[in-house]
């Protein structure tokens, strides 16, 4: 029965394998690609077959197989399929590679969806360490100075926040000699709040938990590893780690603040308030330090630093409100779908356009809206989402959570929030107004591969649907949410 359902990191695996071998094998490096797509959708049909069923914990009480795993083991294996479809023209700048990259990518992706179905300390830490270890590699793919100084960066500062992350869990171990989440919290549960205060073990093990969170999830003052890992990482990579990467740790960090430290209300108040201080400076310092950026992947970088002080309003609304409440965890899932769509669909049209160009310079791309009108107007789609304007899927978003922020006395949180995003809405437009009114420096057009387009309208359709019709999406984050209402 575990095995059963284990089938989708299972298939993972086996399609990780059988590219590296086929790597040896064959000459047709682009079946490469197609094998790795099989893989994927093989995967996530066995997880959409699951989703609605009650299936028990697997691996002793070690991993979920609820809805919300599913969900995230969705959102996981559709960036991934993305990722990849986007790479079929990139991977020819390390030829020698391909099968170790679509390898590579596949694992990281098997690390996160473990990242969002763990339950116990040893195997959330474990699931961290896969994914990290093959972005790291990741990063450094293309062998120059910035990819190469990039992957070093990453590597040194990954490496201590998992330290800081794995002395965090030692101290709650030691404190509450458990390490399920749920047994961890029926320990806290039993303590009286004098007991509680007499002992810090379990206040710094949290706070080191949030630290080494909020490494992966970009959040100030963690971020410091962002702007030079996005720039010199493959395109491709850097839109896998600004969305999967993130995603992967604010489903962790929901499962592990809900399953162990919900209760007492004073705690989850108190880690709430927390994610609501990280919350203005990482919007604040993401949106200014995007201000000068010249290179589009740096602006880029900057404002998913900003993205994840937004997603983080809504943890701080999880943290204050009662227990019970579902808009405000299914408004975070619903802005880290929309989000997926919006960047993915951001950096494939970089892919394609500064592929071109030679240059991720913002300048470069002056009149590109008359070299390549589709490219352009996908690019502007996704950046009038990432300000949160209709009818993209942001500005629907950045509604549901804020809502749940100010339906919870943190108005405050949200009016700076509000000032962020007019702020953030002078870089993004700028961008659109080199591209639109810019003059062209050739009229040469820009060529992309099918692969490319197909990734880059599955996007864009994605950012529209769910601004124009969020319904459905956010009817599967409820169901994927309701885990945490006892």
């Amino acid at each position: 029965m575990n095995l059963a359902l284990f089938i989708p990191e299972l298939a993972l695996v086996a399609t990780a394998v059988i590219v590296i071998l086929l790597d040896l094998l064959t000459e047709q490096k682009r079946l490469l690609a197609q094998v790795s797509i099989s893989g994927l959708v093989v995967a996530g049909g066995v997880t959409v077959a699951m989703w609605g069923h009650n299936f028990p914990t697997i691996f002793n009480n070690m991993l979920a197989v609820d809805n919300f795993a599913l969900f995230f083991k969705m959102l996981f294996l559709g960036v991934a399929f993305l990722v990849i479809l986007s790479s079929v023209d990139y991977v020819i700048k390390f030829a020698r590679f391909q099968g170790e990259y679509y390898a590579l990518v596949l694992l990281a992706t098997l690390g996160m969806m473990l990242m969002a179905a763990t339950t116990n300390l040893i195997a959330i830490y474990i699931a961290i360490e896969l994914t990290s270890i093959s972005l790291y590699a990741l990063v450094g793919f293309l062998k120059d100075a910035k990819s190469t100084e990039a992957s070093l960066k990453y590597l040194l500062l990954g490496a201590v926040a998992s330290a800081v992350l794995l002395y965090g869990m030692a101290l709650i171990f030691g404190f509450t000699g458990k390490t399920n989440l749920h047994d961890i919290a029926q320990s806290i549960q039993a303590l009286s709040p004098p007991t509680l205060f007499a002992s810090p073990a379990l206040i710094l093990g949290i706070v080191l938990l949030v630290a080494g969170f909020g490494f992966k999830i970009a959040a100030v003052p963690f971020q410091m590893w962002v702007p030079d890992v996005y720039e010199g990482a493959p395109t491709p990579i850097t839109a896998y780690l600004s969305v999967a990467s993130k995603a992967a740790g604010f489903a962790i960090i929901l499962r592990v603040f809900f399953s162990a430290f919900g209760q007492p209300d004073w705690l989850s108040q108190n880690w709430g308030l927390i994610f609501a201080g990280l919350a203005v400076i990482s919007m604040t310092l993401g949106n200014i330090m995007a201000i000068p950026q010249s290179n589009i992947k740096r602006l880029l970088g900057y404002s998913s630093i900003a993205q994840a002080g937004y997603l983080m309003v809504g943890l701080a609304a999880l943290g204050v409100s009662p227990v019970g409440d579902i808009l405000g965890q299914s408004g975070v899932l619903f802005f880290l779908a929309s989000y997926v769509f919006t960047n993915m669909g951001a950096f494939i049209a970089v892919i394609a356009i500064s592929g071109k160009l030679n240059s991720d310079l913002i300048d470069d791309y002056a009149g590109m809206g008359k070299r390549a009108p589709l490219l352009a107007l996908a690019l502007t789609l996704c950046l009038i989402s990432l300000i949160g304007m209709p009818p993209a899927a942001g500005f629907m978003a950045k509604f549901y959570i804020f809502s749940a922020a100010v339906q919870h006395d943190l108005l405050w949180l949200v009016v700076i929030a509000v000032l962020n995003s007019v702020i953030s809405a002078y870089y993004y437009l700028r961008v659109v107004k080199v591209m639109w009114l810019g003059q062209a420096a050739s009229q040469e057009k820009v060529p992309s591969s099918a692969a490319l387009r197909l990734a880059l309208v599955l996007s864009c359709l994605g950012v529209l649907l769910l601004g124009i019709i969020p319904g459905y999406m956010m009817r599967l984050a409820e169901l994927a949410a309701r885990i945490f209402i006892p």
